[in-house]
């Protein structure tokens, strides 16, 4: 068997040793851009806030591949894939055969159209070298701007922050965290972020940047201009998908995965950022781009590729974050559209700045955003992730003093 995994972020790792706990002999090729060990990319924001050294992000130790018998090809992007010959073209001319792959590729930052984007010290923030970069910039940096009300975008501006710059965040839509909290959460995470010394303009983005051989002012949708020595770019993320042969793969968003990580191509495999499958609580298809989904699918997709059928339940999209004196924490449908068959129950307390909010779909808890007084949010998730039937009174359930033990019965 020989085995080639392109991508060495956590999904292909998990891969990886799933396959090798099964199939000790067989030939594992991991292809990766970039040149580092497997480490942590969720905490990357906290070497840019200066919580952790740089040499605290990597996953595994130094002898990884040599330890698992893994061949890396490091510091280089897959041209392209055969299925029909079943080889994969890296740097041009190097096919690699395979018996069996697995696409963990993750994905790129969403690109921005805007006029000086060659300008020096703009940045995004996906990987560990985009930060050691930010980090060289910062001795000189004043004032920074960040693009984006997103995770990316807040981990970015609240390690700034942290760094003693100041800095503004521009958002395009109408609060922050639009894709992960609804629009009463965001009044309120807007509200902190402002209070907390983030100068925050939202319906607005920029549209060119100034200034000579390095940016020195965003001019913005509004008219408006700002200057700035930094501009970090956190747009969110599409799947990494150049390589991919459409025309052979299936693919929506996300390459197209049924529950074993298959694709529509004999023997290829997808799984993390890159993978779309079904949604439990949407119940369709969605790509969940979090760590925990990439680590479970990563595994799936491991022990299928070794030969032993495993299915999945799908996914579920969840994040749970802090933002300064808020504790955040979201799941599944939060915004859901209108006349579609959800009942919303919400409840907010201003006096203690919580708000709670379920979105049911029939008997089946398809959402929820919780502001503070998160403790009980992991029994809501679990009970989205397992479609158990909830009997209890919908009121009832936003209430602090309900037994929530009695929804895991």
């Amino acid at each position: 068997m020989a085995y080639v995994i392109i991508g060495n972020g956590v999904a292909g790792i998990s891969a990886a040793e799933s396959i090798r706990q099964l199939d000790r002999d067989g030939r594992i090729v991991m292809i990766g851009d970039e040149t580092e060990i497997p480490y942590c990319r969720p905490m990357i924001s906290l070497v840019l806030e200066g919580a952790i050294p740089a040499d605290r992000l990597p996953m595994r130790a130094d002898n990884f591949y040599g330890t698992m018998g893994i061949e890396p090809v490091l510091g280089r992007r897959v041209d392209a894939i055969d299925v029909a010959q079943k080889t994969v073209r890296v740097g041009g001319d190097t096919e690699i055969p395979y018996t069996k792959l697995l696409i963990a590729s993750g994905a790129d930052p969403r690109p921005i159209t805007a006029d000086g984007l060659n300008l020096k010290n703009i940045f995004f923030m996906r990987t560990q070298a985009q930060v050691r970069d930010m980090l060289q910039v910062l001795p000189d940096a004043r004032r920074a701007l960040v693009l984006g009300g997103g995770l990316v975008g807040f981990k970015a501006a609240y390690g700034l922050l942290r760094r003693g710059l100041n800095v503004t965040m521009l958002i395009r839509s109408g609060y922050p965290l639009s894709m992960q909290a609804d629009e009463t959460a965001g009044g309120i995470i807007l509200q902190e972020l402002r209070r907390k010394g983030l100068d925050v303009k939202v319906g607005t983005e920029a549209v060119a940047f100034g200034g000579n051989g390095a940016v020195r002012e965003a001019h913005l949708s509004d008219g408006d201009r700002i200057p700035c020595d930094m501009v970090v770019i956190g747009k969110g993320v599409l799947p990494a998908l150049s390589f991919v042969p459409r025309e052979r793969i299936e693919i929506d968003l996300g390459i197209v995965i049924d529950r074993h990580m298959r694709t529509s191509a004999e023997d290829v495999y997808a799984a993390g950022d890159v993978a779309e499958g079904v949604d439990v609580a949407r119940n369709t298809r969605w790509v969940n781009a979090i760590w925990p989904e990439a680590v479970t699918q990563g595994r799936l997709a491991g022990i299928n590729m070794a030969g032993r059928p495993v299915s999945g339940e799908g996914s579920l999209g969840r994040n749970v974050i802090r933002i300064f004196d808020l504790d955040i924490l979201t799941g599944g449908v939060v915004t859901p559209p209108d006349n579609d068959g959800y009942d919303v129950f919400q409840t907010f307390d201003g006096s203690r700045n919580t708000y709670r909010k379920l979105v049911f779909q029939g008997d089946r808890l398809a959402g929820v955003v919780l502001v503070n007084d998160i403790e009980h949010g992991g029994v809501f998730l679990s009970v989205m992730s397992s479609k158990t039937p909830v009997t209890a009174s919908r009121e009832g359930l936003l209430s602090r003093k309900f037994n929530y033990k009695q929804l895991l019965k």
